[in-house]
């Protein structure tokens, strides 16, 4: 076996050098944390305009503040770059690239394939290579250590490999690279060691489990639980706007229950890197053993089809005011997938957008965290300057996203009509307020109270 003693030691007492390929929302905030903790890091991207950006100082992650990027830099300790052949002197790699799904909802392993191109340029022995980008259980073994093998280089005896999925949570203020823990499983005994003495010198707590294939596993169950939760809800939400209920009462009033229960709430439709895709990589792979999981297709249908509902709610609202969405002056809040971030990635309301824009609504948007758009065609759409007492020229608002920058009792005090998604105006009792799971019993009496 090669030098796994001396690579111990380097990694013990931070004499090692790490690399981190893609600086995206995984790869950015593993690198400062890394770098911050005392290593000395490598910031590898393919994206000139990123680590030119990066050099300056100026971050383009939400959970990477320009003071820890700074700090990182002025120690030596974090170099950005475009240049794989740093790879040389490496003496572990992390994976952060993306992994897509292509139209046809399969994995698109071209961001990991092209990865492990630029590493086998410059293999050298004793090298820690851990992959962290979301896939389908196997990917480790059967894109990486098949590919090493062929050059003559066995996983445990000349490199090490593991697997350790991202859980990164954009803008979530508990929750960080640090302190949220990392599973981790090597391809055998002594990668394993080495990957869990490497995340546990600046992570807080490493969870080795037995394979790459569990810790694969492991976060495609964790979203795929909350995929199925999500449709579920949703579901609910869309049953009792039939039945005129509440569904956000109602799931205050079940989430009382001290057991047995946990909370989801419905929303406009799902968003982000992961829980639109990562169930459906699971899917892909369950095929391949001839196994077809119907809870994962059903949940992906459902939640696909919120941003459908959404659009109905809208035209129910403005019918209800004597008006069509064709003409309709239109103003949606929000464009980011969740709160108080700037992502946009499956970001459902993306689709409602082009769902109102396509039947002839007069659309503008705000959001004070996603300023730029491309829509359907590929035009470049601007965020509007947001000014309450104007909200009165817009025949419906519509509130796609709950960022904290929004003052709810403005929006509601000025604005002719609204469609909530989020809940942000529990009371029922203004009929000016269409949400989302609720159908209001009197809605056959709405008036105009602009």
């Amino acid at each position: 076996m090669s030098n796994y003693y001396g690579l111990m030691e380097k990694i013990q007492s931070k004499k090692a050098k790490v690399g981190v390929i893609g600086l995206g929302y995984v790869g950015l905030p593993l690198a400062v944390e890394l770098a911050n903790s005392g290593y000395s890091v490598y910031g590898i991207d393919v994206d000139k305009a990123k680590v030119a950006q990066l050099k300056k100082g100026s971050s383009y992650i939400i959970d990477v503040n320009e003071e820890e990027l700074n700090k990182a830099q002025q120690a030596n300790n974090f170099i950005p770059t475009t240049d794989f052949s740093a790879i040389k002197q490496l003496d572990c790699v992390s994976i952060c690239v993306p992994t897509p799904l292509t139209k046809s909802q399969e994995p698109d392993m071209s961001y990991i394939q092209s990865a492990v191109e630029q590493i086998k340029k410059y293999l050298h022995e004793d090298l820690l290579i851990v992959l962290e980008s979301t896939t389908y259980p196997g990917t480790t073994e059967e894109l990486i250590e098949v590919e090493l093998l062929k050059m003559g280089y066995k996983a445990g005896e000349n490199y090490f490999l593991c697997f350790s999925p991202e859980r990164v949570d954009p803008g979530n203020k508990n929750y960080n690279t640090k302190n949220t823990p990392k599973v981790l499983g090597g391809t055998t005994k002594f990668c394993t060691e080495l990957g869990v003495l490497l995340y546990s010198n600046f992570i807080d707590k490493v969870i080795p489990v037995s394979s790459p294939k569990v810790a694969e596993m492991s976060k495609l169950l964790e979203n795929t639980f909350r995929s199925i939760n999500i449709a579920f809800i949703n579901e609910m939400a869309m049953l009792c706007d039939r039945l005129n209920i509440d569904i956000w009462e109602t799931i205050e009033a079940a989430n009382t229950k001290p057991f047995g229960f946990m909370k989801f709430t419905p929303g406009p439709g799902i968003g982000g890197h992961c829980i639109p895709l990562d169930p459906m990589y699971l899917a892909w792979k369950a095929k391949s053993s001839n196994f077809y999981s119907r809870f994962i297709e059903l949940a992906q249908e459902i939640n696909k089809t919120m941003p459908d509902y959404v659009y109905n709610k809208v035209s129910y609202a403005l019918n209800k005011h004597q008006k069509s969405i064709m003409g309709s002056k239109i103003l949606i809040l929000g464009m980011a997938y969740k709160p108080n971030i700037d992502d946009l990635r499956e970001s459902p309301g993306l689709d409602i957008y082009n769902l109102l824009e396509e039947n002839g609504a007069s659309l503008s948007y705000h959001d004070p965290h996603a300023q730029t758009f491309k829509d359907r065609t590929g035009e470049v759409i601007n965020s509007v300057e947001l000014e309450y007492e104007n909200l009165t020229d817009f025949d419906c608002v519509v509130v796609i996203t709950n960022h904290a920058f929004y003052d709810y009792e403005k929006i509601l005090s000025y604005s002719k009509l609204i469609v909530d998604t989020r809940n942000v105006f529990e009371d029922n009792s203004n009929l000016k307020v269409h949400k989302i799971g609720y159908s209001h019993p009197l809605s056959e009496e709405i008036v105009n109270q602009g």
